[in-house]
């Protein structure tokens, strides 16, 4: 989780400084990013509680920019974490980090403390980033440059890594296509729809191999009968 915490730092100390630019109390940025340890979600909330938005408009404002933590759960190893305590705090921590360095054959097989240990880590990490930045973001030079490209290049590299892992040519093509479908259709939405998209083909992709591998099965087994 390290390279994942160190891309977070320029945007936890980014959240700080607008804590207190926004006007509240340097520490309400430890309890807001602890709390509500939403990533963008934070940044949004913090506009939607400058303008006094009513709290309906705050939950479904959430849930568009948090639901594609759905599609997360599907494959993220929650099976792995036994206790209903520990689930709960497991899911409330699944980040796009965090899901991003378990998106591996392996983690299916990793134990409850590694998985609770990432997903804490990285939560105490974003709490200490936000709360430096909301004491100290100011001191940081605005002639500082470029990082703001730290997140992007850890997902570009996590995606470069799990095609290796996952060794299939097809699936980035189709993600891309999804991508590129849901910013045609809806550019604000974009993200629901590519995933929705992503998740269809996935689906169809299993029932079709699956199929295969029956008939193949099948095919097998009336040639040993004929034998």
């Amino acid at each position: 989780m390290l390279p994942a915490a160190l891309a977070a730092v320029p945007l936890g100390l980014a959240l700080g400084v607008l804590v207190v630019q926004t006007g509240l109390e340097w520490w309400w940025a430890p309890i807001l990013s602890a709390i509500v340890f939403a990533g963008s979600m934070e940044f949004l909330l913090l506009g939607l509680i400058s303008a006094v938005t009513p709290l309906p408009q705050i939950a479904l404002s959430a849930l568009l920019v948090n639901f594609r933590h759905a599609f997360y759960a599907l494959s993220f190893p929650l099976e792995r974490v036994k206790g209903i305590g520990w689930k709960l705090y497991a899911t409330f921590a699944l980040t796009d980090e965090a899901y991003g360095v378990s998106a591996t054959p392996h983690s299916h097989t990793w134990s409850r403390a590694r998985i609770i240990t990432l997903e804490a880590s990285f939560h105490l990490c974003w709490v200490v980033c936000v709360t430096a930045g909301a004491l100290l973001g100011t001191l940081i030079p605005s002639s500082v440059k470029g990082l703001d490209f730290a997140a992007t290049a850890l997902f570009i590299v996590l995606g470069i890594e799990g095609f290796k892992a996952q060794g299939s040519v097809p699936i980035p093509i189709i993600a891309l296509g999804c991508a590129i479908i849901g910013a045609l259709i809806s550019p604000a939405n974009m993200l629901v729809i590519s995933m929705a998209l992503f998740i269809l083909c996935l689906i169809a992709m299993y029932f079709f191999r699956g199929r295969g591998t029956g008939a193949s099965q099948l095919d097998s087994a009336s040639g040993e009968g004929r034998l």
